[in-house]
C-alpha cells in the first residue's frame, strides 16, 4: 500500500529543504538522526521523488522538491493558523516571501524590516523581483504577498491600498533644469529623457499631455524600473519621471533635484496583494497590519 502523507511527514520536509541536512533538520525536529533518515524514506516512497540526492560531502533539492517546498510550507502554515489564534510576534520563527518591484523595494523593504525586526526578531523577509504578474504564485505559496501597482483581478486575491504616490520630474542638482523652481512643460522637453517601464516603454502618460499641448521630448534611454532611472538621471544630463517617495529618500544622497509636473498624471496605487486561504493567519495577518503601519 502505497506511503501515506501527514502533518508529521510534511514538517520533515520542510525541514530537510530548509536545512538542506538530515542531521540539522532532525536538530530542527528534535528527532534523532535514525528517526529523520526513517521520514525521508517515507517521504520518498510517498512522494514518488529522493527529494534530496548527494552533491558532493552535501545533499541537494531534486527540482521537485523545490517546486513542492513552498506550497508544502503553506499548508503547515494554514494548519498552524487552526490552533494559533493568539499570536506573540516575538516568538514568530518565518520567512515571508514578497514579490516586489525594485523601485517601490528601495523605499519600503528598510521600514518594513525595521518594523518587523523590532517586534519579531525571528521573522524574516525575503524580497523576491518581479517577474510575471501571474496570482499562481500566490495560490500556490510561492510567495506570501505580492506589492505593486495595480491590483489583481482574481477573485481569490485579497488587495489592499498600501500607500498613494505621485511621479516627479528629477534631474541631476546642477543641471540647467534644476536652478527653475517649476519648469514648464517646455523646458522640461528641451532636455533628453531616461523613462522607467518594466515593458521597455518609451511611451507614457506624460506623452499624451505633451501631445496635447504640441510639444515632444526625446528619450534617448528605457530602464526596467524607477530605481535604476534615478541611478541613471544622477550620473547623466538627463531628465526623467520618478515617484515621489523614492525622489525624497534618494534624492540628497544621490544629488537629485525634483520638482512637480505641471500636468496632470495619473496617481500610483501601491497595493498589497495576498490570497484569501490567508485572511485568517494571524502571521500573515501581522505582517499586513505592520507594513502598513509602518508607510503611513
Amino acid at each position: 500500500m502505497p506511503e501515506q502523507l501527514d502533518l508529521n511527514l510534511l514538517r520533515v520536509f520542510d525541514a530537510l529543504l530548509r536545512e538542506g541536512s538530515v542531521t540539522a533538520a532532525a536538530e530542527r525536529l528534535h528527532l534523532s538522526i535514525p528517526a529523520t533518515s526513517r521520514a525521508l524514506g517515507r517521504l520518498r516512497r510517498a512522494m514518488g521523488d529522493p527529494i534530496l540526492v548527494r552533491a558532493g560531502r552535501g545533499l541537494a533539492p531534486t527540482p521537485f522538491a523545490l517546486r513542492t517546498a513552498p506550497r508544502v510550507r503553506s499548508l503547515l502554515e494554514e494548519a498552524a493558523s487552526l490552533v494559533n489564534t493568539d499570536l506573540s510576534p516575538a516568538d514568530l520563527e518565518r520567512t515571508f516571501t514578497i514579490r516586489i518591484n525594485d523601485g517601490v523595494a528601495a523605499t519600503l523593504a528598510s521600514a518594513a524590516a525595521e518594523a518587523t525586526s523590532s517586534a519579531a526578531p525571528g521573522v524574516t523577509l525575503r524580497f523576491v523581483a518581479e517577474g510575471a504578474e501571474s496570482a499562481e504564485a500566490l495560490r500556490d505559496g510561492s510567495i506570501d504577498l505580492d506589492i505593486g501597482v495595480g491590483e489583481h483581478p482574481a477573485p481569490d486575491i485579497r488587495t489592499a491600498v498600501l500607500y498613494r504616490d505621485r511621479l516627479v520630474a528629477a534631474v541631476r542638482a546642477d543641471s540647467p533644469l534644476g536652478r527653475h523652481r517649476r519648469p514648464t512643460l517646455a523646458q522640461l522637453c528641451r532636455h533628453p529623457h531616461v523613462s522607467a517601464s518594466r515593458r521597455g516603454l518609451a511611451r507614457g502618460p506624460l506623452d499624451d499631455v505633451l501631445d496635447a499641448a504640441g510639444l515632444r521630448r526625446h528619450v534617448v534611454a528605457v530602464v526596467p524600473t524607477s530605481a535604476v532611472a534615478a541611478l541613471v538621471i544622477a550620473s547623466s544630463e538627463y531628465a526623467g519621471l520618478l515617484p515621489q517617495r523614492l525622489a525624497e529618500q534618494y534624492g540628497p544622497t544621490l544629488g537629485l533635484r525634483w520638482f512637480p509636473v505641471p500636468a496632470d498624471l495619473p496617481g500610483l496605487e501601491v497595493r498589497l496583494s495576498w490570497h484569501a486561504r490567508l485572511d485568517a493567519d494571524p502571521a500573515q495577518r501581522w505582517l499586513r497590519e505592520t507594513l502598513r503601519d509602518a508607510l503611513r
